[in-house]
């Protein structure tokens, strides 16, 4: 896919599943977290092979609050993530590919993603 508008898309092929990328969140309603924000890409890996429009994240946050810390994951900076991290698992949202800046910021490893399934597992009571 190429630029369009402002900020560039991502072509599916560089979208990588516990990929930590830059993602536009306004608009929001009240309650959600906004701004540009890294999020983690929860879509399994062979649906990000096939270019899809839409993606599911975790948006993370330099802070956690204390009435969620049962749903949010802890993650230590590293690459481009300069600052210690939460996935929030309580605003996981899907949202179109083109909210997504194409550089890839870190790559969590797959006991920081087992982290964050057990966590949205916990807030849909599975």
């Amino acid at each position: 896919m190429s630029a369009i508008g402002r900020g560039s898309v991502v072509a599916s092929p560089k979208l990588t599943r516990g990929g930590v990328y830059l993602a536009r969140l306004d608009p929001v309603k009240q309650g959600e977290v906004d701004k540009l924000r890294p999020a983690v890409l929860l879509t399994d890996q062979s649906l990000l092979d096939v270019a899809p429009s839409h993606v599911f994240i975790a948006p993370l946050s330099s802070r956690s609050d204390a009435a969620y810390q049962a749903l949010h994951v802890k993650l230590a900076a590293r690459d481009n993530l300069h600052v210690e991290s939460y996935a929030l698992a309580e605003h996981c949202r899907s949202i179109s590919v083109r909210r997504l800046q194409s550089e890839r910021l870190a790559q969590l490893d797959d006991e920081e993603m087992a982290s964050i399934v057990h966590k949205l597992q916990r807030l849909i009571g599975l």
